[in-house]
């Protein structure tokens, strides 16, 4: 099955996209991928992957801090943004760490770190299981690293959304007269400046983008990965905001705890598109959390 609805274009829809002259679209199989690439193309690369719902606009905090170290190269995942062509397959867990695997061989790039917000966390790990990346470190943002509360209800209900080409129109539709947007981005907690409310204003309003989220829920399974995170060879840090309503942090404390590398760290406030309201904050997280162990302990 593939996503209803056209895709939006950079050459209209994204005329205003953050770091716009940084985007390029690459065709990788079946799927044409939106990806920005910013900073010195000979510097390790960092790897920024958004979560459900979202694409490269979520990390516009944080892309000019790390471009000052990092080659940063970031995308919108199947089915999301500017990315088109994705099937049912391709929102699974394991097919969209596929697809990912292909751009980045596509692009030639090894990153040097990874870093994922919410469910993107899942993509990266799912990724180094199976060998498709060896970052020196993946780092987590609000990881989204257990099944939704209620996921017994809410994933039948979305296959069933999913499954109706309508429902991605009637989304859209009620997102351009109403405050949908508005009303999900208090709902994560966060303070969100005008920029980002007017990216996420404008993908709720592109149906291709809504079917990709529906359809991303609606094909989630999160336990065969769950299961394996105690043979992850990859050092992870798991960053996450006490007063993230969405993903409690103990999600990212207790997995850390069963990833053989892992590590928790707390923050005391943020909401759940953290790295959004303080990029400048977890930026110097994300630094401390790369350094040498000495200089970690000194610090």
């Amino acid at each position: 099955m593939t996503l209803s609805g056209s895709c939006p274009t950079l050459a209209d829809a994204g005329r205003n996209w953050p770091f716009r002259d940084a985007s390029r679209m690459l065709r990788v199989g079946r799927l044409d991928w939106h990806v920005q690439s910013l900073g010195d193309p000979e510097a390790p690369v960092a790897l920024l992957v958004h979560g459900t719902g979202a694409a490269t606009h979520s990390f516009r905090g944080l892309i000019p801090l790390l471009s000052r170290r990092y080659r940063v190269i970031a995308m919108d995942l199947p089915g999301h943004g500017f990315t088109s062509g994705a099937r049912a397959e391709d929102l699974t867990l394991p097919g969209m760490a596929r697809a990912l695997a292909g751009l980045l061989r596509a692009l030639q790039v090894e990153p040097a770190l990874a870093i994922g917000h919410s469910a993107g966390v899942a993509v990266l790990i799912q990724m180094a299981l199976d060998g498709a990346i060896r970052p020196c470190r993946i780092i987590g943002l609000n990881a989204a690293l257990e099944p939704i509360r209620g996921n017994a209800l809410l994933s039948p209900l979305a296959k069933l959304l999913f499954a109706n080409p309508l429902t991605s129109r009637l989304v859209s539709f009620q997102a351009r007269i109403g405050n949908m947007a508005d009303n999900l981005i208090k709902a994560t907690g966060s303070a969100v400046d005008k920029t980002g409310r007017d990216c996420y204003h404008m993908l709720l309003r592109q149906p291709s983008h809504v079917s990709g989220a529906l359809g991303m829920m609606a094909n989630w399974r999160l336990e065969p990965m769950l299961a394996r995170l105690g043979g992850l060879k990859t050092p992870v840090t798991l960053i996450a905001a006490a007063d993230d309503p969405m993903v409690p942090s103990s999600v990212s404390d207790r997995a850390a705890r069963l990833i053989p590398e892992g590590n928790f760290i707390a923050v005391p406030c943020g909401g759940h598109l953290l790295h959004e309201a303080d990029p400048q904050r977890v930026c110097e997280l994300i630094e401390a959390s790369c350094a040498p162990a000495s200089a970690r302990s000194v610090a």
